[in-house]
């Protein structure tokens, strides 16, 4: 296979089209054409469906896109790597990361990476949706309680836990009463069931007050509005200082976090260093460790 005409299908099918490709590579619109139609002839496989206004991948060109590029930058590393005469992390590296991590700890994390490892260009970007890695241009995502992904592996590097908070001058439901709740989001919401001493026990809700972030509901809870739901690692100073108190855990599952990526056997350095840097930060991947790098 011509590695140069894979690598010009590559480059058309990331900026999808060839004139948009032409442009971002200074090269003739004509020859990516001819490149990319010479490779379609020697493997016997339509890549691209050419429409009259639109450039679509096939299935077959999906599936070479995704092995491919991921491939191509691993030797661009490795011949780079060799001619400098070390293996040092360099170039760019893009990692998706939820909100509430973001917030927190991400900051932190990227600057100290940054430090380390000056010759990488971190770019970090913030949002709870499922972000597609392949098509968005990813390295690496990190996500709540992913769903199975056969196109991605992984590793979890935290685990955290929900309680029931509220301040100190809230008093406690008695006798299956409602208590005013913050709460994240819109929607109805029932009854927090919680993990207790003499067994479980359900705390009806009456939400008082509807916020977006974890973040702006704990403040609203330290404020004595109402009780909220938390992850321990956000609140757990507060509650050793006294400005909180817990009411239970949470009778739910706990929190995992996972760092993934796309499934190849060449790791690209980047993502092995970022996956070595979180490991360093987590050691155990306890919601103390997390609280404790979120006080640091």
């Amino acid at each position: 296979m011509d590695l140069l005409a894979l690598e010009d299908f590559t480059l058309v099918a990331r900026h999808g089209g060839f004139g948009r490709a032409a442009h971002a590579a200074g090269r003739p619109k004509a020859t990516l054409s001819r490149r990319v139609a010479e490779l379609e002839a020697s493997l016997g496989l339509r890549l691209f469906e050419r429409g009259a206004r639109a450039l679509k991948l096939t299935e077959e060109g999906r599936a070479l896109f995704e092995r491919a590029g991921a491939l191509l930058v691993e030797l661009t590393e490795t011949a780079a790597a060799i001619a400098s005469g070390g293996q040092r992390p360099r170039g760019r590296l893009r990692i998706n990361a939820p909100l509430l991590f973001s917030q927190s700890a991400m900051g932190k994390l990227a600057a100290r990476f940054a430090l380390k490892y000056p010759e990488i260009r971190l770019e970090v970007t913030t949002e709870d949706r499922t972000v597609d890695m392949i098509e968005e241009g990813f390295d690496l995502v990190i996500r709540v309680d992913p769903a199975p992904d056969a196109s991605l592996v992984g590793r979890a590097f935290l685990r955290d836990r929900l309680v029931v908070v509220a301040s100190p001058g809230l008093a406690r439901p008695v006798g299956g009463a409602a208590v005013p709740a913050v709460v994240r989001g819109s929607g109805a919401h029932a009854a927090w069931r919680v993990r207790l001493p003499g067994g479980p026990a359900a705390i009806a809700v009456e939400p008082v007050l509807r916020l977006s972030t974890l973040i702006m509901v704990r403040d609203a809870v330290r404020a004595g509005v109402g009780a909220g739901r938390l992850p321990i690692s956000l609140v757990s100073h507060d509650l050793r200082d006294g400005r909180l108190v817990d009411w239970g855990d949470v009778d739910a599952p706990e929190i995992v976090l996972w760092a993934l990526y796309p499934t190849r056997r060449l790791l690209s350095t980047r993502v092995s260093a970022f996956l070595d840097h979180l490991k360093q930060a987590f050691p155990g991947g306890t919601p103390d460790e997390l609280a404790a790098y979120i006080a640091d």
